[in-house]
């Protein structure tokens, strides 16, 4: 029996971060899988997490784990998708590290991901991303910092580890345009729009010399998180239901501000090339989603070539159907002249 605790601290802390240089977020996200993963198996096995052997992590248990996200903690097949990609992860990594489990991990590595239906992407309107950016109160410190993180989500089409980590230095009001590390160490330069910029100048006016070198800070003076953000925004899409009611049908979320920028980007341009640099995708396979919601794209491959004709024709009704028409007009006409 190998306990999984030694095996677990090596992949979460050398092999992820130094050997494949994988990202703080990207380790973060793991870690969360196998503390779910670990305390699923501690109440099953009756015993603690840190009693753990690999050989009690077979594929049965990870199947029941995989069930147990979807029917009692509610995740959906993507996100049930991640955490087994997690636990495959490291079972590659074990098969070096322990030969004699060969078998045990191949067949967790056997396990299918779930197909993931794809739907069209959330996005929010013209007016009703106009009520969001218009919910915060300029005249407070707290609403100039929210002002200025909507308008440079929804600008940048950021993604919330990259709003949330933007620093100081990042930053150039001259001209305006800000640095984004974004997902797989892909690093890529956006210009602002003037009012993105006199939203940030306004921020910046007001922050105050804190050490923390974030761009964006909490109301203790620490970096924001991504629950704080995920928090201002419902707030403030919550607000600006009175003056955009259609908003209430809606589900605001960070990523339908990514979806909304990059459906503007899309219309503007009519380019999925500029979308993709835009967004910072690694592949235009992943920019493609966004083609199936633009009725524009649709409009002019429709537009280009000539429909079919119709063939013209009158409608010929039987004899029964004729003769009782004429009899029923001979009536109401012999009626009326009575």
């Amino acid at each position: 029996m190998n306990p999984i605790a030694s095996h677990l601290t090596a992949f979460l802390q050398q092999h992820l971060p130094i050997e494949r240089g994988a990202s703080h977020n990207t380790c973060e996200s793991y870690a969360y899988a196998f503390q779910l993963l670990l305390v699923y198996a501690s109440n099953c096995l009756k015993v603690s997490p840190s009693e753990l052997h690999l050989e009690q992590l077979d594929a049965p248990l990870i199947l029941n784990f995989l069930n147990y996200l979807e029917t009692t903690r509610g995740n959906g097949p993507h996100s049930r998708n991640i955490r087994l990609a997690a636990i495959k992860s490291f079972m590659r990594f074990m098969e070096y590290r322990l030969p004699a489990a060969l078998e045990q991990i191949r067949r967790i590595l056997a396990i299918p991901e779930k197909k993931v239906n794809t739907r069209l992407v959330r996005h929010l309107a013209v007016e009703e991303m106009q009520a969001i950016l218009n919910a915060p109160d300029p005249t407070h410190r707290e609403g100039i910092r929210d002002r200025a993180m909507l308008h440079l989500c929804f600008a940048g089409g950021l993604r919330v580890s990259e709003l949330i980590g933007l620093r100081i230095q990042d930053l150039n009001l001259q001209p305006p345009s800000v640095l984004i590390r974004g997902k797989g160490r892909r690093e890529r330069c956006l210009p602002l729009w003037k009012e993105t910029a006199a939203a940030l100048r306004a921020w910046l006016a007001v922050r105050g010399q804190v050490l923390t070198p974030e761009l964006f800070l909490n109301a203790r003076g620490q970096s924001m998180t991504r629950s704080g953000f995920e928090y201002i925004l419902r707030k403030h899409a919550h607000s600006a239901i009175k003056h955009c009611p259609s908003l209430s049908m809606k589900r605001v979320s960070p990523h339908v501000l990514r979806h909304t920028c990059a459906l503007t980007v899309l219309q503007a341009t009519k380019d999925l090339r500029k979308v993709s640099l835009w967004l910072g995708h690694a592949n235009m396979q992943t920019t493609e989603i966004y083609t199936r919601v633009d009725p524009s794209v649709k409009l002019e491959a429709l537009e280009s070539f000539v429909a079919p004709k119709l063939r013209s024709e009158r409608f010929k009704a039987t004899d029964k159907l004729i003769a009782s028409l004429r009899a029923g007009s001979f009536m109401r006409s012999k009626t009326a002249s009575t």
